[in-house]
């Protein structure tokens, strides 16, 4: 049977690389030629935001952020980017500030670069989500996918473990909706796949230790072919019930995929064999892969390569 099908690819430039977000997002600020940038941080990122942006060219620091995007919290961001002039906006965090960015740039059209300190993977699509009434509306519209991504492992060093393995579960929640989503095509789900291996043998590094920085690069690897799949795909029914319980009940954004996930997989996999055991041949590897090397460090000194003697046994 011949192999036909159309692949949406996305245009975005992604910049990565530990410890050179400061280099980064000055050198894209001047690329795009911005002079007034507005900065949408978290309070908990507020003094990230002071660090990583040059005072010089900044008309607005925006330090209030909440999930799923309330209308008249988007409304209000919007306003002090048009007083303050701003020609480009810079969204430093999660999923909230990156998504707040977005709702200004839905009606403003001004550019957006975007810093992630979470695994969510908003930073990777076009996607926009607006809470009114309790009733979470979203879409899609090519001006909110960010210009510029800056990915910095740096940056997630001390971010608390629940939030690094929540928002992990996040972006495999992309993998899964990307594998039988409307547009699922060979090429996104070889992207899904890979980021799922790549996620599912760094969260077990991170969990064991949360200053791995090699585990931290590995999981921002995979949440963005996660959420390239995921913005290529088209949104599944995961991500329609997430969307819909948290705008409805403000439940936590990561908390809740973690949750529904594991539900929506048993009722898709099914309907979608051939998908589904490529997925668990991808986390059996993964699995094999952890295995293997917690048996090494746990029999060997990695700088030595020698036996390590075996822990005395508490009387």
């Amino acid at each position: 049977m011949p192999l036909v099908f159309n692949h949406l690819t996305l245009g975005q430039r992604v910049v990565f690389g530990t410890g050179l977000a400061t280099e980064h997002l000055i050198h894209e600020i001047q690329r795009l030629g911005a002079r007034r940038v507005m900065v949408i941080t978290s309070a908990r990122d507020a003094s990230t935001g002071l660090r990583l942006v040059p005072c010089d060219c900044v008309s607005v620091r925006w330090t209030e952020v909440a999930q799923h995007v309330p209308v008249e919290l988007a409304d209000r961001a919007r306003g002090a980017a048009q007083e303050g002039q701003a020609d480009l906006l810079v969204a430093i965090g999660g999923g909230s500030a990156i998504g707040l960015g977005k709702a200004i740039a839905l009606t403003s059209h001004l550019p957006l670069i975007a810093v992630p300190t979470t695994y969510a993977g908003s930073e990777a699509t076009d996607m926009w989500g607006i809470t009114e009434n309790h009733i979470k509306t979203t879409g899609t519209a090519p001006h909110v996918l960010p210009a510029t991504v800056v990915y910095d492992s740096e940056l997630f060093t001390n971010l608390p473990l629940e939030i690094s393995v929540s928002s992990g579960i996040n972006a495999s929640a992309h993998c899964v909706d990307s594998l039988w989503a409307p547009r699922a095509d060979p090429i996104n789900q070889a992207l899904a796949l890979e980021g799922a291996r790549a996620l599912a043998t760094a969260l077990p590094g991170i969990v064991e230790d949360p200053a791995d920085r090699s585990a931290r690069e590995q999981a921002l690897d995979g949440c963005y072919l996660e959420a390239v799949s995921f913005a290529s795909a088209g949104s599944g029914l995961h991500h329609k019930i997430c969307h819909t319980l948290g705008g409805a009940f403000n439940l936590p954004h990561a908390q809740t995929h973690a949750v529904v996930l594991p539900h929506v997989l048993a009722l898709n996999a099914p309907g979608a064999p051939v998908a589904s055991a490529r997925l668990a041949d991808a986390l059996a590897q993964t699995r094999t892969h952890n295995n293997h090397s917690t048996h090494e460090d746990r029999t060997t000194d990695q700088s030595t390569n020698k036996p390590r003697h075996p822990p005395r046994r508490r009387r």
